[in-house]
């Protein structure tokens, strides 16, 4: 049995669900399929030209709030980011692109230590070419692979996709048909998961 774990590197809430999903699915003997795409591009698309923490801002200031509660809890480091969203574009394509690869877990936590612990501009080539070679791969090739038309294109297909099936925010799980979307829902979409494995 497989949780689809949909994602934006520049998502507050993906960033705890990103750094436990691996081992909560591990004890459950679930695999995880990573699905990377662009929250933004659905924004836009539901008429938002921002993040709803930014355009109502009392909502932006209990998320805040309750990420930093949310992330002592799990002894997460976290850092509020001082630019909110960061556009993990480049992040996107690598992790849309390598897919199968057996680094892509470490790649993604990285990538969310650097924006959400780190407070690094994650939409810079140099800091995502440094989460690749934190884990020992060879940077210059996976970015070159990434700006490449066909990398491009599979993550806006990738986006696509998510929209039909009725995404709307991140972070997103699925589990069959079943939608369970934000970080609370993240065992909920285990529990599901485990009960539907026979």
């Amino acid at each position: 049995m497989k949780i689809e774990f949909w994602f934006d590197f520049a998502s507050s809430y993906s960033y705890p669900a990103a750094m436990q999903i691996e081992t909560l699915a591990k004890r459950e003997s679930l695999e995880i399929s990573w699905r990377p795409f662009l929250l933004g591009a659905i924004f836009n698309r539901q008429g938002w030209q921002d993040s709803p923490f930014n355009l109502y801002p009392a909502k932006g200031a209990y998320m805040w709030r309750d990420l930093e509660r949310l992330c002592d809890e799990l002894n997460l480091v976290f850092t509020r980011p001082s630019q909110f969203p960061r556009n993990g574009l480049l992040a996107a394509r690598v992790a849309c692109l390598f897919e199968d690869a057996p680094w892509l877990a470490d790649f993604i936590r990285a990538v969310y230590t650097a924006n959400f612990a780190d407070d690094l501009d994650i939409s810079s080539s140099r800091v995502i070419a440094s989460c690749l070679e934190a884990i020992g791969e060879d940077s210059a090739g996976i970015l070159k692979a990434a700006n490449a038309p066909a990398a491009k294109a599979r993550l806006r297909e990738q986006t696509e996709q998510g929209y039909q099936k009725g995404i709307f925010g991140a972070p997103s799980f699925f589990v069959g048909e079943e939608l369970f979307w934000g970080n609370d829902r993240l065992s909920s979409a285990l529990n599901w998961a485990v009960k539907n494995k026979h």
